[in-house]
């Protein structure tokens, strides 16, 4: 359990709060670049607490700004995209995607608003299929060499979807490995391929074992996390007979992503950015290692469970996540479908707005859990002291940064402490754009088997 205080401090993200202040110091993505296709490229969008509107002006730029005109607050999400830059309706005055004031044309020539006048403008880029902007203090940090941020765009599938709870108790569920053999458990083993969201059917590397075999038949793993580069690197082993151990390794991206394996060829990095207090979008890069995604199929598999143009899920709170209750007795463990980030959205959601963890109370099971809270409250700590946090790297460190590895495979017992470097090692040494990079093909220092693990 936690006090109040201290839970509000660890999720409360809107200007001025303290967990607010740390995520500032690093970029946000805020849209996917297919949110700005068509005729009016202009969304206005809510992040860490702020109303903005991005845009693409007509010469191709993109400008991220204050949703209120400095004039008299009217809208700028109903402006005009014209003449270089964004005009609000009220005045026809026109602001650039820097923010600076280009024209007030009721104004007199030599109007000294033209001189002095700044709309608060925020850095925004594209990666990886979506638009990051940062709405911190000073220059932002450069982007880190890790794998979707590497990979060419044919590789690389982005998507989000809205979910209606705080960003924290959103993020942990994907740090927490124990779930997965219970919540994303199903009955029966069948080819994945279908859908998105059956990834736990699938095949764990060097294996033709499925993983929702290994998930439900070896549900109490043994969780180990060690700190990394990257933040966290969790380490989760299930004994799946004498002879053989399932070694699954994920990563926080701190603050806010986690890395998951998806396939034996992909990976997610998976961001929750707070909209407010109460709501988060996720934003999921699928990275391939092997062949080219098939975007279209991924979008149109995503898109048959949320809704345009918000990225709305069909299954919610309110038609009780699709639950059935013939289905739980017979086919998932949830009675809610078969795609994983419906399971995810319930246990999040039902949670509540903001979890009350002044009540829960945390198990072996939930190492990773607690130790991410610890480096969220030190790097709060840091922050306040005008300290640099984690992850904000300067320009060579972050070319260096890569990966993270993230495996999913059976190996002899003995052998898991270098086997998931291996698995990691053989899948980069195949992939064409990897070797393209110049990057090592070895990403880690092999690592001992970990002095404190939960049974």
């Amino acid at each position: 359990m936690i006090s109040a205080e201290q839970n509000d401090r660890i999720t409360r993200t809107g200007p001025g709060m303290p967990a607010g202040a740390l995520l500032r110091r690093y970029w946000q993505p805020v849209a996917l670049r297919e949110e700005l296709e068509g005729e009016r490229p202009l969304r206005p969008v809510k992040v860490l607490g702020q109303d903005l509107v991005l845009f693409r002006d007509d010469h191709g730029r993109l400008g991220l700004v204050d949703r209120d005109c400095p004039h008299r607050g009217a809208d700028l999400a109903f402006g005009r995209l014209e003449d270089g830059g964004l005009r609000c309706p009220f005045h026809g005055w026109l602001f650039d995607v820097e923010g600076r004031l280009r024209e007030a044309p009721a104004e007199p020539d030599d109007s000294p608003l033209l001189s002095r006048l700044r709309q608060r403008a925020y850095p925004v880029v594209e990666r990886a299929g979506a638009i990051w902007g940062y709405l911190g203090p000073g220059e932002p940090p450069p982007f880190p060499a890790l794998d979707p941020f590497v990979a060419p765009d044919s590789h690389v599938f982005a998507f989000k979807g809205w979910i209606e709870c705080n960003w924290l108790q959103a993020l942990e569920v994907g740090i927490d490995p124990a779930h997965a053999s219970f919540l994303h458990r199903f009955f029966e083993d069948e080819d994945p391929s279908a859908a998105y969201g059956k990834q736990f059917r699938s095949a764990s590397a060097d294996s033709s074992i499925p993983m929702t075999r290994v998930m439900r038949e070896a549900c109490r793993p043994r969780i180990s996390v060690e700190p990394s580069e990257h933040g966290l690197r969790l380490t989760a082993l299930r004994e799946v007979d004498a002879d053989r151990l399932h070694v699954r390794i994920t990563n926080l991206v701190f603050p806010q992503a986690f890395v998951i394996p998806l396939s034996q060829e992909m990976a997610i990095m998976q961001y929750h950015v707070p909209v407010d207090d109460t709501h988060n979008y996720w934003y999921a890069f699928f990275t391939s290692f092997g062949a080219p995604v098939d975007k279209a199929t991924m979008r149109a598999q995503r898109l048959a469970l949320y809704e345009l143009p918000d990225y709305r899920p069909r299954r919610h709170r309110g038609n009780q996540w699709g639950f059935d209750a013939s289905e739980q007795r017979t086919r998932t463990y949830t009675g809610m479908g078969e795609d994983i980030n419906v399971h995810d959205q319930w246990a999040i959601e039902s949670q509540g707005p903001i979890q009350d963890r002044t009540r829960e109370h945390l198990a072996t099971s939930d190492r990773a859990i607690s130790a991410n809270r610890r480096l969220l409250n030190r790097a709060i700590d840091t922050v306040a002291a005008g300290g640099t946090p984690p992850g904000i790297l300067d320009a060579e460190a972050a070319a260096r940064l890569r990966g993270p590895v993230t495996v999913d495979g059976l190996c002899a017992p003995e052998d898991w402490p270098q086997y998931w470097r291996d698995v990691d090692a053989r899948r980069r040494a195949g992939c064409d754009w990897w070797r393209a990079s110049g990057a090592p093909a070895e990403l880690v220092e092999p690592v001992p088997e970990p002095a404190h693990r939960d049974r």
